[in-house]
């Protein structure tokens, strides 16, 4: 159990820490990974299984390494996330259409489905983490994370 301050935030959020904000990124995305898990789990998924689905719903034909890349993974973790969505008929690795020697990963269709449903409950999630920010803040927030990431 947590000891709050007058204002309902946790004892140990006051201070510098509060000024820290790779400390707060990493607790907002602590907080969110339980969250999104909890919500995932009635698909069979969490939350790294999620992004893969995600990324091979996206229309991208996102490669295996561009996966590992994106998603800051061991390819060989990719490799076992994709060989779990795939054994699970989710997804499927196909010869790549501008260079053939790589492997791109497409969703099938009981994949698209499974991800429409999953993504209803990952809307949820953001929605309820963020609920005391206002709908133009969070717009901010995703603006800013994308060019804090890309530029």
């Amino acid at each position: 159990m947590s000891v709050e301050d007058e204002a309902g935030a946790p004892r140990l959020a006051g201070g510098a820490v509060a000024d820290d904000i790779g400390l707060l990124l990493a607790k907002l995305r602590a907080a969110g990974s339980l969250l999104n898990n909890k919500a995932l789990a009635e698909f069979g998924l969490r939350e790294r299984s999620y992004s893969v689905l995600r990324l091979a719903c996206s229309g991208l034909e996102p490669t295996q390494r561009e996966l590992a890349d994106f998603l800051a993974l061991d390819p060989s973790q990719i490799v076992s996330l994709i060989d779990d969505l795939e054994g699970r008929g989710l997804v499927s690795r196909e010869q790549g259409r501008t260079d053939r020697r790589q492997k791109i990963v497409l969703a099938t269709p009981e994949g698209e489905r499974l991800h429409a449903k999953a993504e209803v409950a990952m809307k949820e999630c953001e929605t309820t983490q963020l609920s005391l920010l206002a709908p133009g803040e969070v717009t901010t927030l995703r603006d800013l994370l994308r060019k804090a990431l890309w530029g």
